[in-house]
C-alpha cells in the first residue's frame, strides 16, 4: 500500500495533499517535532517524536519504502528516502530523483556557505498559486505511476 510522509514542521501543502490522499484512499503520516492540528481522519496520523534537532527526519528515513512518497523542503531527507527508492516531491512540485538529488545537495551547501559568508540573505520565493498546483500535479502523476507497480 502507498503511504504519504510529511516532513510537517515547515510544510506549506498539508491541506493539499489530506485532500489528495482521501481521494485516493492513501495513508498519511504527519510527522513533526511537536503536535499539529491534522484532520480527524482514520487515514491521517500524527507521528509526534522527540529527541534530536533531525528525529522526525530519521523517522520518515527509517519507516519510508519503494512504495511510499515523502513531502519535504530538506534536501538531505530527500537524499536519504531517494537511496531508499522512495518517491521525493517539494512542496513546489518539484520531484528529487536519483538523477538529480547530487547536485541538489551541492547546492544546498553551497548556498549554506554563501549565507554563512553572508553573502545572501533571505530564503526561497513564497508559496503561490502556480506552485501548488505544479505540487497538486506532480503528486497525482506520482500517484499514478506507484499504482502501476
Amino acid at each position: 500500500m502507498i503511504q504519504i510522509y510529511i516532513d510537517a514542521d515547515a510544510c506549506p501543502v498539508k491541506d493539499e495533499t489530506y485532500k489528495v490522499a482521501t481521494r485516493y484512499q492513501l495513508k498519511v503520516y504527519v510527522v513533526a517535532n511537536q503536535y499539529q492540528k491534522v484532520p480527524l481522519d482514520t487515514l491521517v496520523e500524527m507521528k509526534v517524536v522527540s529527541g534530536s534537532f533531525d528525529a522526525a527526519d530519521d523517522w520518515i528515513a527509517e519507516q519510508v519504502t519503494n512504495r511510499d512518497i515523502v513531502i519535504t523542503t530538506d534536501v538531505l531527507l530527500a537524499d536519504r528516502c531517494v537511496k531508499k527508492m522512495a518517491r521525493v516531491i517539494n512542496p513546489k512540485g518539484f520531484e528529487f530523483t536519483e538523477d538529480n538529488i547530487g547536485s541538489a545537495v551541492s547546492n544546498r551547501e553551497l548556498m549554506q556557505n554563501l549565507r554563512h559568508m553572508g553573502e545572501m540573505r533571505g530564503g526561497p520565493a513564497p508559496m503561490d498559486k502556480k506552485s501548488r498546483s505544479q505540487f497538486l500535479a506532480k503528486l497525482d502523476q506520482v500517484i499514478q505511476s506507484l499504482k502501476k507497480k
